[in-house]
C-alpha cells in the first residue's frame, strides 16, 4: 500500500473530529472518502498534507510517517485544495513556475516540466492568461497542474468538484482517471458528491469522525440488496408498525416518509397500496446509492 492509516485520533479541545481511522490504500487506486460537510473529511485530509498532527495514531504516506517525516511526506503528495490556492492576478505559468521554485526546480527541466502537465491537463494554450479569466472548471485543471508539478506519488484532492457545474465535473473526473490509468498516479480525495464517490475504486464512509464502511461502490451497495421503496405517507408513525404487522415488512421513518428495502420492489407496492388505501400518497423504486448505504449504516443522510 502507499497510503496507511493506523487508529488515527484528532481532538480539538473536548470535540473529536477523528476517532480511531484506520485503511489503506493501493498504488494506481482512486480512494474516496465520502462524508457529510463536519464529518471529519477535512480533517483527515489536513493530517495527510501534513498540515495538521493526529493526537494520537499513526498515518504514512509512500513509507513515510506524517508527523514525525513532514519534509519526506511533502515531495511525495500533490495537494489540491477545496479553496483556490492560484494567484489570480499572475497567469497559469507563472502560477506553476512559481510552484516549481517552491520544490527547488528551476531552468530548462522547470520549463520542460510545465510544458508537460499543461498539454497532459489541457491548459497549454492558456499559459499566458490570468487566471482571473478563466472558467471554474480550467482554475481546476491549473490547481491540479500545480499539484503535479513535482511528479508526486499520491495526488490529495479535497472537495475537488466545489464550484464546479456538471460538465466542468464530468472533465475533472475524465482527467483524474487518466492519471490513474496513464501516469500511475494514486488519488485519495474527499467528497460528499454521490456521482463522484461511485467512480472511485474504493470508498471510505465517514460520520462523525468515525469509520462506518469501506470498499468498491458496488460492494458497498449490494450489502442493501433488491430495491429500496419510499413511501409519502400522511402519518408515517402510525403505518410503520401496521406494515410490520400486516405485510411482514420492516420500514424505517425517514423525513416523513417510510423507507423499505425489499426484494421485487414493485410487487411491494402493489401489495402496500391495496393494503392501505388513500393512505399512501405517493411511491419512489429505486436501486440501493450510496446515499441508502449510508442511512444504513448511520440513520443520518449525506445531505
Amino acid at each position: 500500500m502507499i497510503v496507511s492509516v493506523e487508529n488515527l485520533t484528532r481532538q480539538y479541545g473536548p470535540r473529536t473530529a477523528l476517532a480511531g481511522v484506520s485503511f489503506q490504500v493501493d498504488e494506481r487506486e482512486i480512494f474516496g472518502v465520502l462524508g457529510p460537510n463536519g464529518g471529519g473529511k477535512s480533517t483527515l485530509f489536513r493530517i495527510l498534507a501534513t498540515m495538521l498532527a493526529p493526537s494520537s495514531g499513526s498515518a504514512s504516506v509512500a513509507g513515510y510517517d506524517v508527523e514525525r517525516q513532514p519534509a519526506e511526506v511533502r515531495r511525495r503528495i500533490g495537494v489540491v485544495f477545496q479553496s483556490q490556492s492560484l494567484d489570480k492576478k499572475l497567469t497559469v505559468f507563472e502560477n506553476l513556475r512559481a510552484q516549481g521554485h517552491l520544490f527547488a526546480m528551476h531552468g530548462r527541466g522547470l520549463a520542460e516540466r510545465m510544458d508537460e502537465v499543461a498539454e497532459r491537463l489541457g491548459i497549454a494554450d492558456r499559459r499566458g492568461d490570468l487566471v482571473e479569466t478563466l472558467s471554474g472548471g480550467l482554475r481546476r485543471r491549473v490547481e491540479i497542474a500545480k499539484g503535479l508539478l513535482h511528479r508526486p506519488a499520491v495526488l490529495l484532492m479535497d472537495e475537488p468538484s466545489t464550484g464546479l457545474d456538471p460538465g466542468a465535473r464530468r472533465e475533472l473526473w475524465q482527467y483524474v482517471e487518466e492519471l490513474r490509468d496513464q501516469q500511475g498516479i494514486t488519488v485519495l480525495m474527499t467528497t460528499h458528491i454521490l456521482d463522484e464517490a461511485d467512480r472511485a475504486d474504493r470508498l471510505l464512509l465517514l460520520h462523525q469522525g468515525k469509520v462506518v464502511a469501506q470498499g468498491a461502490p458496488a460492494e458497498l451497495k449490494a450489502r442493501i440488496g433488491g430495491d429500496v421503496v419510499v413511501l409519502d405517507v400522511a402519518e408515517p408513525a402510525r403505518l410503520l408498525p401496521e406494515l410490520r404487522a400486516r405485510l411482514g415488512v420492516e420500514a424505517a421513518a425517514v423525513n416523513g416518509s417510510l423507507r423499505v428495502e425489499i426484494g421485487n420492489g414493485h410487487r411491494f407496492i402493489a401489495e402496500a397500496v391495496e393494503a392501505f388505501p388513500g393512505a399512501i400518497r405517493s411511491v419512489a423504486l429505486h436501486k440501493p446509492t450510496l446515499e441508502d448505504v449510508f442511512l444504513d449504516e448511520t440513520g443520518a443522510r449525506l445531505t
